[in-house]
């Protein structure tokens, strides 16, 4: 189904740059008069040491300091400029991607029925976006002037400039040297970490059963095997930098006092002025700076890296559709023609050449085995499994034309699992749109539960944070959910798993007053009681139809079926099937 959502329009990462590019390509241009504003200090040095303290003149040191103080105001006003426009490219980055990545991560975990529920790409969209707002990204700004400071130099002395291009030299050896003796150990100790964290996810979901069986130990351990991996890769990649950070600052440090005995030197013979001994040793401090910063950010340029090459193929495996024409609001008529589903992660179909047709005004009740690709069959009805062959069809027209949002208000859904989202009871009712006060309590009414809500302290307004729900109250709430709006395809999977006597019945009532509404029902149960409501009944067995018809003839061909292989009687072959 091409599902679109706020952020599908976005561009993808590369396009997305490229949108901000202008705003790059400005702070680079602030960047050229930041570094020439740079060599100021380099310039009021030489004038002072050559020009004042010959003459003694102290007017012209006055007029030299305020000249100086305002190109230095200058200065610190286009650094702040260049700040907020790298601030703004970056926002407008993450406003641009933003909703794309959330709606790919949501993408890939229906993709994966699941299996792939990890919020990794909106911190790499986070890290890449501090990281070109950051000063790291100046350093690349920067480090492009090297050439002109070392020509400067040359003026200054031959020797200044040989200095200057080996000092450049042995930081940059300094680092790829980095780059090269840190990058593995970063990648991999980056894929432990997302696995540590995505291993502690699914343990948190179980934790009562982890607690219960007093398994907390072996999970402790095994936790504990991921994180020292983890650390030994971290410690190894930190010694590494840590070792060649300081030897870059010990050798910028000892380089910029060398330059200054050099240039004492040259003064010493008369080849240059007293002036330039300072201003010689502060351009070649000026100079290397950008590459000292390099160094320094190259872990966090590193970490950005991953993220862009995460984020891109996370884009790339889900790119943008073009949303299809709208369609009128569905009647119901749902069917499926030889339907062949393998959901992801399966290494065979589940479904196996299934077909139906279903009328509005008609309640299927779906039952059979475990394992028999009932719940597959659910998710295929709504698009949430595509088909490896065969086609299922709403209104004549494939899931694939249909757009989601426009379709998501005339369908309800109850998973087998239920899970509810953060926020109040009628929140969730509501699909959090707004909130319609008469469509929240009649779905609640329809599905049994609003009594059971209004007694709760705080009713519809009960934030369901840290709430604790039964089992069955989520079931009904869910339900409830799966109803607002009055949808015309609802598909329920085992709705009255958890339920008791007083929600079973008024599941019941609601699947009735559904049926004669014209709505068109999906049940997965197993229970005889809404087996008993059912127009037509699918049996499936091994994702194979088994019995397909009204309720009345697949029952009466089932009990004949288990007559034959069970003459001596058993247990019901209908409400006993699960």
């Amino acid at each position: 189904m091409a599902i679109r959502a706020a952020g599908a329009s976005a561009p993808g990462l590369a396009a997305a740059l490229a949108v901000c590019r202008k705003s790059f390509l400005t702070a680079g241009f602030f960047s050229m008069f930041i570094n020439l504003l740079l060599l100021v200090p380099v310039i009021y040095m030489l004038q002072v040491y050559d020009r004042v303290l010959t003459s003694s003149s102290e007017s012209t040191l006055l007029m030299l300091t305020l000249i100086a103080v305002f190109l230095f105001m200058v200065m610190g006003g286009l650094e702040w400029v260049r700040s907020q426009i790298l601030i703004t490219a970056g926002t407008r980055l993450d406003h641009l991607l933003g909703g794309r990545v959330f709606d790919s991560v949501f993408a890939q975990t229906t993709a994966s029925g699941g299996k792939i529920a990890n919020a990794q790409p909106l911190a790499d969209l986070l890290q890449l976006r501090q990281f070109l707002t950051g000063p790291g990204l100046f350093a690349f700004f920067d480090a492009p002037w090297l050439p002109i400071y070392i020509f400067v130099m040359f003026l200054f002395h031959p020797a200044f400039g040989v200095v200057a291009i080996v000092s450049a030299v042995v930081l940059l050896a300094l680092a790829i040297w980095n780059e090269f003796a840190t990058r593995e150990d970063l990648k991999e100790a980056n894929r432990h970490a997302m696995e540590s964290n995505n291993h502690t996810q699914r343990n948190l979901r179980n934790a009562e059963a982890i607690e219960a069986m007093g398994m907390l130990p072996r999970m402790r351990a095994r936790w504990q095997d991921k994180q020292d991996s983890l650390l030994a890769l971290q410690s190894r990649a930190s010694r590494k930098g840590g070792l060649i950070t300081a030897a870059s600052k010990t050798f910028r440090l000892t380089i910029q006092s060398l330059a200054l005995g050099l240039g004492a030197y040259l003064a010493i013979r008369r080849e240059i002025t007293p002036g330039i001994v300072i201003a010689g040793s502060i351009l070649l401090g000026r100079a290397l700076a950008p590459l000292d910063l390099l160094i320094n950010s190259w872990r966090g340029f590193l970490s950005a890296r991953e993220s862009y090459g995460r984020l891109d193929t996370l884009l790339r495996g889900t790119p943008l559709r073009e949303p299809p024409m709208p369609l009128p609001a569905p009647r119901g008529v749902l069917s499926l023609d030889k339907l062949v589903v393998t959901p992801p992660g399966a290494a065979a179909p589940v479904l196996k050449g299934v077909t139906l047709s279903i009328e509005p005004g008609t309640l299927l009740a779906v039952i059979g085995p475990s394992a028999a690709g009932k719940s597959t069959l659910a998710r295929a009805m709504l698009g949430l499994h595509q088909p490896v062959a065969g086609t299922v069809r709403l209104d004549g027209a494939e899931l694939e034309q249909w757009a989601r949002e426009a379709l998501g208000a005339h369908v309800g859904y109850l998973p087998q699992d239920v899970e509810l989202l953060d926020g109040t009871i009628a929140e969730n009712i509501a699909r959090f749109g707004e909130v319609d006060a008469d469509k929240v309590i009649a779905a609640a009414e329809a599905a049994g539960v609003h009594g059971m809500i209004v007694r709760l302290p705080e009713g519809y307004g009960t934030r369901l944070v840290g709430n604790v729900l039964s089992a069955g109250q989520r079931q009904r709430i869910g339900l409830a959910r799966a109803l607002y709006g009055d949808p015309q395809l609802i598909v329920l999977d085992e709705p009255n798993s958890n339920l008791d006597e007083e929600g079973d019945a008024a599941l019941v009532n609601a699947l009735l007053r559904l049926r004669q509404a014209g709505r068109t029902l999906v049940v997965i149960t197993h229970r005889s009681n809404v087996l008993n409501q059912a127009d037509m009944v699918l049996m499936l067995i091994d994702g194979q139809t088994a019995a397909y018809g009204p309720r009345d003839k697949v029952r009466a061909s089932l009990q004949q079926a288990a007559a034959r292989a069970m003459p001596s009687g058993g247990p019901h072959p209908v409400a006993g099937t699960r």
